[in-house]
């Protein structure tokens, strides 16, 4: 009665509890309960106990299905059957429900039943308990509805493969003959319910989906006329769907399901007519467009084998993909998809496909178009509509590979000028920016050298109606079609200046769509570009002054790629120019006598981000840089420099401004090293002022390009940095927790990994190696994966150190050093080291992935701390939270590892 009484009031706790406090405990003592051996009886009494609370009954059932897949070790062999006696009378008692007890009272039946080699023929005998009574029968058809769902899919149940395959052959195969009798028998039954019919459907789904009905058993029993009779039933309907789908599914083998592909089939021409007498109902359209379409890929091969007989089916999705609910359409999309596909490999296409995919593309275009009136949308209706016209582009592109790309692309033209010829007073937007959406979405499939149609739409865009739409759309075409302007550059001046226009537009889309396009024309037209770039630092310096950042950004974005395909001086006059212009700014924020404006300080920051973009697209000019950068290093270090010093205590100067610094390392390379000390002392520096992770992001980058080199200056930088960042990190761990500072910790540790595996000499030998180990060791506890994994690999870098083998340990002076740093460490933080692992892999915070880094961590422990480990590991196994894992577990745990 106690644990009953104290389970009540456990569960009592989430009716009525709102800390987060009170709900772990009661979940941590609940999970406890449902594994300890009491639970068993408990929960029977609960369940034979009428004024029991309904959530302790489910909870009770629920520890039943869960006991018997996890604990049923701790039922005497002797009382399984009075186990199944126990379960078989709950269910008997709930037969009436809740459907939720039931449920889980029929999957611990199953489990137990697959368990239980000595159980010879449960299904039959559950079929003599509950079949022959009428009320029952609701129950039964339950149960064998979750039978094959637990069998297949229950995969934690403990058994080796060759008893589950011994079991599912009795408790399925054996029975799937017996199942249709039975199942037959109810639904011919007088006074049979809609309710049970739709229970029959169920379970027979179940049964379809496991593989264990023959399609040909099937086809011979009243339920096969039956499912496509009951779709005439609103209320059987839906189940009738599901059953269809799957029967026709299972007939994938065609060769073997001949005599019952030629059953369904007449019967599904003759469902083709009920496409047009439902249209007003989208809920029956649904479910015959999913019939359909498993028909449509299920006999694929047999539609293009004998076209005729079976192009009904066709026609039939066809009408499914015209019809006005977006929702349904996309149903159909995998078929097409598949049989474009499989016509594309054949040497001639027939006329009907041909007629078939060509209506299609008329129906695509058509769903493509905005309503007249966009308001009549809700943002979130708008934004979904946007993505599934991309999805709907996929399927104009399965149209170009029956139709040919080209062919498409004329007739979705055609379409535009005809409504175009209609004046501008008689033709919506709508009308031309959904065929240009198509022109865009099929320009994946266009040939390159194409020189009939893609040269018609080159020559229409200019004519375009100056719609906003219109004009984004457009933009987005030569986007789209760039690598074709590559192939014919006489379309570039054009193209150029309907681009630079599209900048002016006060539509924040157009100039978008306008700063995309340049960005793809210079990048794939770079070659050709190369003249038209003192245009370009001309824009920008006019022009390019009135646009928002994200528009600026693709500019300079483009310039990148134009100046990467130019000579190497040529190149770095160029980049000088635009570079300059950036840190001139820079340089004028820091060194003015007053502060500047907002104004100011956002071009600064809006400059360091397209320099950054700049020098991502270029990269490097190789290791021997032109004349014109050799000096640029310094003097570019000197303006970030003095940036920095005045501004970096901002987040965002940080993190633009070490971003740039970050590919200036790239982009210098070796040239970077005479600036490297004075730029790591910087980091230093402004992280002890700050605490802002950008500072440890850098000189980790440094570490791991120049670790290698032995100049003192830059080593005595390694050093300091090393120590006073650690100093720092481990004074904010002191103020806050890990999870609080895990942008910190993750540049921190990454920095720790580099300077190991670099500068090894400066990493274990200093005082502060203890500190920084134990700040690593807040890496395990933050949610971020990545910094997990760092903080695991240094912690077994450190482990498996050779210094600690004696067979390396000697071999050099410096690794007693490095060794004695290692075994004092492990030996005062071994403990915290231990319960960082375990609560991390019982928790569930760690990554799943991790787990071999970790039994790795464990072994080298047992191998040079054994005897500490033992110590360390019961107090830890203490500290586990009751829920991480049950206590006889903790206890074999610890059994184990001490034998």
């Amino acid at each position: 009665m106690a644990d009953i009484q104290s389970l009540i009031s456990a569960l009592d706790v989430f009716g009525r509890a709102t800390d987060k406090a009170s709900l772990d405990s009661a979940n941590s003592w609940l999970q406890d309960f449902q594994h300890s051996p009491e639970a068993w009886a408990t929960c029977n009494v609960l369940l034979q106990n009428p004024d029991a609370p309904p959530a302790a009954k489910l909870f009770a059932a629920q520890t039943f299905r869960s006991k018997v897949t996890y604990d049923l070790h701790q039922v005497a062999p002797e009382n399984l059957s009075a186990l199944r006696d126990t379960l078989l009378t709950a269910l008997e008692r709930y037969h009436a429900g809740p459907r939720t007890i039931t449920v889980q009272l029929c999957l611990a039946l199953a489990g137990l039943a697959l368990q239980l080699p000595d159980w010879d023929n449960p299904v039959q005998q559950i079929i003599d308990t509950f079949g022959m009574n009428p009320a029952m029968v609701p129950t039964l058809l339950q149960f064998l509805t979750n039978l094959p769902e637990e069998v297949n899919g229950n995969t934690r149940i403990p058994i080796t493969d060759d008893e589950y395959r011994d079991r599912a052959e009795i408790l399925l195969t054996q029975n799937s003959q017996k199942l249709l009798e039975l199942l037959s028998m109810y639904y011919q039954a007088p006074g049979i319910t809609t309710n049970v019919r739709n229970q029959i459907f169920l379970c027979l789904r179940s049964w379809l989906v496991a593989g264990e009905v023959s399609t040909y058993d099937f086809a011979k029993t009243p339920l096969f006329a039956g499912i496509f009779e009951a779709l005439s039933s609103d209320e059987l309907f839906d189940q009738a769907v599901d059953v269809i789908c799957e029967f026709i599914h299972e007939t994938q083998e065609i060769e073997d399901n001949m005599p019952v592909i030629e059953l369904i089939v007449p019967r599904l021409i003759a469902l083709k007519a009920e496409i047009a007498r439902n249209q007003e109902d989208p809920d029956k359209i649904r479910g015959f467009a999913r019939i359909f379409t498993e028909a449509g890929e299920t006999y694929r091969v047999l539609l293009l084998e004998h076209t005729e007989t079976f192009f009904p089916i066709v026609e039939a999705i066809g009408e499914c993909s015209a019809y006005p609910d977006l929702d349904i359409v996309p149903i159909t999309f995998p078929f097409w998809m598949r049989l474009s596909q499989n016509i594309g490999k054949k040497p001639s296409v027939s006329p009907l496909f041909q007629d078939a995919f060509k209506s299609l593309m008329q129906v695509i275009l058509t769903h493509l178009q905005f309503p007249a009136d966009l308001s009549t949308l809700s943002p979130q209706e708008l934004e979904a509509f946007r993505s599934f016209r991309h999805v709907m582009g996929d399927t104009l592109k399965d149209c170009c590979a029956v139709l040919r790309t080209e062919n498409c692309l004329l007739a979705t033209r055609q379409l535009i000028t005809t409504a175009l010829a209609r004046g501008p007073d008689h033709v919506t937007w709508q009308e031309v920016e959904a065929p240009l959406f198509a022109m865009r979405s099929m320009g994946a499939e266009v040939d390159l050298k194409d020189g009939v149609a893609v040269p018609q739409i080159m020559d229409l865009i200019p004519s375009l109606p100056d719609h906003p739409r219109v004009r984004y759309a457009a933009l987005l075409i030569i986007s789209r079609y760039s690598e074709w302007v590559n192939m014919h550059p006489t379309y570039l001046p054009g193209l150029l200046a309907y681009i630079s226009s599209g900048f002016e537009s006060p539509d924040a889309e157009v100039s978008a769509a306008a700063g995309q396009a340049l960005k793809y024309v210079c990048q794939d037209c770079k070659k050709h570009l190369v003249e038209f770039l003192p245009t370009l630092h001309s824009f920008l310096t006019t022009t390019g002054k009135k646009l928002i950042q994200e528009d600026r950004r693709q500019v300079y974005e483009a310039i990148g790629n134009v100046i990467s395909a130019m000579k190497m001086e040529a190149a770095a006059e160029s980049l000088r120019t635009f570079a300059f212009d950036i840190l001139a700014q820079l340089h004028t924020v820091s060194t003015q006598p007053t502060a500047p404006t907002k104004a100011e300080l956002q071009e600064s920051y809006n400059g360091l981000e397209n320099l950054e973009t700049m020098l991502h697209v270029i990269r490097s000019f190789g290791s021997e840089l032109p004349p014109a950068c050799q000096q640029t290093c310094e003097q570019t270090w000197q303006i970030f420099d003095a940036f920095i010093v005045k501004f970096g205590a901002d987040p965002e100067v940080a993190d633009r401004a070490t971003r740039v610094v970050r590919r200036g390392l790239d982009f210098f390379g070796d040239s970077a090293l005479s600036v490297a000390p004075a730029m790591i002392g910087r980091m230093s520096f402004s992280f002890e002022a700050t605490g802002l992770a950008a500072y440890l992001w850098i000189p980790g980058k440094v570490i791991s390009r120049f670790g290698n080199d032995d100049e003192p200056n830059l080593r005595g930088s390694f050093k300091e940095f090393y120590e006073r960042s650690t100093q720092k990190v481990v004074s904010m761990l002191q103020t806050g927790s890990p999870r609080e500072y895990s942008d910190v910790l993750e540049d921190y540790i990454q920095m720790l990994v580099q300077l190991e595996a670099m500068a090894p000499d400066i990493f274990y030998p200093s005082s502060v190696f203890p500190l920084a180990f134990t700040a690593n060791l807040a890496g395990l506890q933050v949610v971020q994966s990545d910094t997990i994994f760092s903080s695991l690999d240094l912690i077994l870098s450190i482990v498996s150190h050779n210094s600690l083998d004696p067979a390396h340990g000697h071999q050099a002076p410096k690794f007693l050093i490095y060794a004695a740093a290692i075994k004092n460490t492990i030996e005062k933080e071994g403990y915290h080291l231990l319960g960082g692992l375990l609560q991390g892999l019982t928790g569930n915070t760690f990554p799943e992935d991790s787990t071999a880094n970790i039994h790795s961590i464990f072994r080298y422990l047992a191998q040079g701390w054994s005897g500490q480990l033992v110590s360390w590991l019961g107090p830890v196994l203490e500290q586990l939270p009751p829920g991480a894992a049950p206590n006889e577990a903790k206890l074999q745990f610890l059994n184990d590892v001490t034998a």
